[in-house]
């Protein structure tokens, strides 16, 4: 059993859960934990993957908060407590990528001026591709980057035809509707729960926060939330900026994860200027700092010794 000096399921004190308000008026949900000190370390803005909730890494916040840093996060546009873009129940759509990297934009200006230095920014699974993406394109500029699992290729039963696979199968209906049921993945025999991570307990988290507050739960995305994903992954890894954007990132990689194409993650970090590629085994899937204690352990040390070395203050 996962043991946890905090409590997993309460919000820290000291942390305020807040609504901002995207330049079209669109109100996104987001957490902000000022540090307790009066000489912050520095500022982590997390983002999570395609349907996640800030709650579920209050675990790691608490660590890094420990550590001095202030800590913000908020809910993608369209999931969690930011809404939804469907009429179809907690379906997770989107029209375009581009709506995510705007408002990211936006937020990420806002943090830069109201928060101290260094700036860390860190994304899970689409988090990460959003934030790898946004990097590239300019639309943001920390001092320093962490990539968790980062959705960069999916794992896909059509392979390179994925996309046009997805254009057929969602233009036949309503592209806002569901693209499967349930579960992360379809086409498998594999539990949600075994597809993100090996410790129980923090599987059951958050299910615990999504019946204490139904309306943070994000089901399935939609088909053009898929056929956007396959374009956005596409662009990303051929834009040549890859190879010249300059701020340091480091890539946590789950070569079993079942969920994103660990592969693509493998051809795309080399081709950055200055990355750290740790990769896990078998012992981790899909949620890096979910799993169990050795697997998280590991990560957050990963981490730690990287923000030392390459997030400090001008």
């Amino acid at each position: 059993m996962a043991v946890s000096a905090i409590d997993r399921r309460a919000f820290p004190a000291g942390a305020e859960i807040h609504h901002w308000p995207a330049p079209d008026g669109w109100q996104l949900r987001a957490l902000t934990w000022p540090a307790d000190t009066d000489t912050p370390r520095g500022s982590i803005l997390f983002q999570g993957g395609r349907g996640d909730i800030f709650e579920k890494y209050l675990e790691s916040f608490a660590h890094w908060h420990d550590a001095g840093w202030t800590i913000t996060s908020f809910d993608w546009r369209g999931q969690g407590g930011s809404g939804r873009l469907t009429k179809a129940a907690n379906c997770g759509d989107i029209e375009s990528f581009d709506q995510f990297i705007a408002d990211f934009k936006t937020f990420h200006a806002e943090w830069i001026a109201g928060t101290p230095g260094p700036h860390v920014v860190m994304g899970h699974s689409m988090g990460g591709h959003l934030v790898l993406r946004a990097l590239v394109e300019g639309a943001i500029r920390p001092d320093a980057a962490v990539l968790i699992a980062p959705m960069l290729g999916v794992k896909s039963p059509f392979g390179r035809y994925a996309e046009r696979a997805a254009r057929i199968l969602g233009n036949l209906g309503d592209p806002t509707r569901r693209a499967w049921k349930g579960n992360e993945k379809p086409y498998t025999t594999e539990t949600r729960a075994a597809l993100l991570t090996h410790d129980a307990d923090r599987y059951a988290d958050e299910i615990w926060w999504q019946q204490h507050d139904p309306a943070i739960l994000t089901g399935p995305p939609s088909w053009r939330w898929v056929i956007e994903a396959f374009k956005s992954m596409r662009e990303l890894e051929e834009n040549p900026q890859l190879e010249t954007m300059p701020v340091p990132v480091l890539m946590l990689v789950a070569e079993a994860d079942a969920l994103v194409d660990a592969r693509a993650a493998l051809r795309i970090g080399p081709r950055l200027a200055d990355a750290r590629i740790v990769t896990f085994g078998k012992e981790s899937a899909h949620e890096i700092l979910r799993e169990a204690d050795a697997v998280r352990d590991r990560a957050l040390g990963e981490i730690d010794t990287f923000l030392a070395a390459r997030a400090q203050q001008n």
